[in-house]
């Protein structure tokens, strides 16, 4: 059973008693454990230094030996040499004896000091310790009080939030009870409505289908009705066709038409260009991510001016350009593409590479960029691309061109072959060349998108007690997964660069 608020106060008055009780008397223990600070004695006397002056003039007391001629001399001579030793000793003992008063005159003095400031510094520390134990004292003495008018603040906020929050678990729990309540007839209602829809979206689905047949039935019509729209054209504009016909013979002197390039080009018509714009969205990536990808490529084209992005698909690249107030324009074969792009106010046309190239004079671009679009054109209309590029290029400008690695196994099997307006895999080198035989000078491959590490072939980890043989093994193993890595696993794309 809990403890009732009278009990829980008195308990609580109890032990604030009982530790008021310990804590005087730790007070009154520390009080009386102080003592007043011990009497010091006096420094000791001054070292006696009255007679070193004298020792020092008298120590020598042994005369000259005698030097008379005669029986004086010889008799001084002989009394000389009988006491002469013995006052040579005294002599020594004096002279040893007053060094060794001069050399502990200093360390007297020394110590004289050393014992003055030592009994001085003891007095002081020692008076200030009593004054530090006087006001330690006086500091716990006011602790006292202090918690206490704290304790009793926070013992009647205490009183105040329980009974609040006591108040409110009450309310909480009849609104929670209420709500519970509502979210059953809700529930209760929207199985009622989920059954309604589901009726409904059978209803709708019969619906979708027979639009969706509809509408195949309305575009095979259409395009029977463009098949005769352009029989009575060719009929009716033989003149027409027939200076066609000998401009594409022109053109098939150096390569595929620019006509037939774009008309066997799966999804440029206008009825299906839709759905390649569908396939760029779900297996391309987003805008931004491409955006964020050909972000690098645009300091290449700084300086320059009129820049031609070639199957510019989207427009992210010519965003990039413009938000770099670099002028540029692009065209693509996909109608949709091309109205997804001018839809945002960029100047793009619907036109192929080349017949778009061929229109245009000699030196009059400042850039050509074209990303992931080589891989879309038979080898007669890319070497005949390339040749065109040279040509409308200015001195100075420059060429970049993007496209799949597939010397790379990922970038082959899961992006080359998905797309099935790929129709040529390029192996960088092999473009690099058309690129140089084409007339630039000079071209630079730029390997990109590597494979992230987890998606590679995995090293095995010697173990620390593998015995020879088993090394040899991991070795071996390790390194012929460096090997296929090299081979398999490198980078996604690359892009050939070169300059005018």
């Amino acid at each position: 059973m809990p403890e009732s608020l009278d009990a829980t106060l008195r308990r609580l008055k109890d032990e604030r008693a009982e530790a008021d009780r310990r804590y005087n008397d730790a007070l009154t223990a520390l009080d009386r454990a102080a003592k007043t600070a011990p009497v010091l004695p006096a420094p000791p006397a001054e070292y006696d230094e009255q007679l070193i002056t004298a020792l020092n003039d008298t120590w020598n007391i042994l005369p000259s030996p005698p030097a008379g001629a005669g029986l004086t001399g010889r008799l001084t001579r002989f009394i000389w040499r009988t006491i002469g030793p013995f006052l040579e000793r005294q002599l020594t003992f004096n002279s040893r004896l007053v060094q060794h008063l001069n050399r502990n005159v200093a360390a007297h003095r020394e110590a004289h000091r050393s014992a003055v400031a030592l009994i001085d510094l003891l007095r002081e520390q020692l008076a200030q310790q009593a004054e530090n134990h006087s006001r330690l004292m006086f500091y716990l003495q006011q602790i006292t009080p202090y918690v206490d008018t704290k304790d009793r603040d926070t013992a009647g906020r205490s009183l105040v939030l329980n009974a609040s929050l006591s108040a409110l678990a009450e309310n909480m729990s009849k609104r929670w009870e209420s709500m519970a309540s509502r979210e059953l007839r809700r529930e209760q209602q929207y199985e009622a409505r989920a059954t309604a829809l589901d009726a409904t979206h059978a209803d709708l689905r019969t619906a979708i289908a027979v639009s969706q047949q509809a509408a195949v039935t309305m575009k095979r019509e259409l395009e029977r009705l463009q098949g005769d729209l352009r029989d009575r054209r060719a009929v009716e504009t033989s003149q027409v066709v027939a200076v066609a016909e000998a401009s594409a013979d022109a053109v098939d002197s150096a390569g595929p038409s620019s006509t037939s390039a774009a008309a066997d080009v799966a999804f440029s018509g206008g009825l299906d260009a839709y759905k390649y714009v569908g396939f760029e969205d779900q297996f391309r990536g987003s805008r931004d991510a491409i955006r964020a990808r050909l972000e690098s490529y645009v300091p290449f084209f700084e300086g320059r001016s009129n820049v031609l992005d070639v199957g510019c698909g989207r427009g992210e690249f010519l965003d990039l350009l413009a938000s770099k107030g670099i002028r540029a324009r692009g065209i693509d074969l996909n109608p949709e593409m091309v109205e997804v792009c001018r839809s945002r106010g960029l100047d793009v046309a619907h036109a192929d590479a080349v017949g778009s190239l061929a229109s245009l004079e000699d030196a009059s671009l400042g850039g050509l960029f074209a990303a992931q679009v080589v891989e879309h054109l038979e080898p007669g209309y890319l070497v005949r691309f390339l040749e065109l590029a040279f040509h409308k290029l200015e001195p100075g400008g420059r060429l970049l061109l993007e496209t799949l690695n597939p010397a790379c196994w990922v970038a082959f099997f899961e992006s080359f072959i998905r797309d099935i307006t790929h129709v040529w895999p390029l192996h960088p080198e092999t473009l690099k060349y058309l690129v140089i035989a084409s007339g630039f000078p000079t071209a630079s491959i730029e390997y990109r998108s590597p494979v992230p590490p987890q998606d590679r072939l995995q090293r095995v980890a010697f173990p620390s007690n593998a015995n020879l043989q088993t090394a040899d093994l991991i070795e071996a193993f390790n390194a012929n997964v460096d090997k296929l890595n090299g081979r398999m696993f490198t980078n996604l794309d690359y892009a050939i660069t070169a300059q005018r």
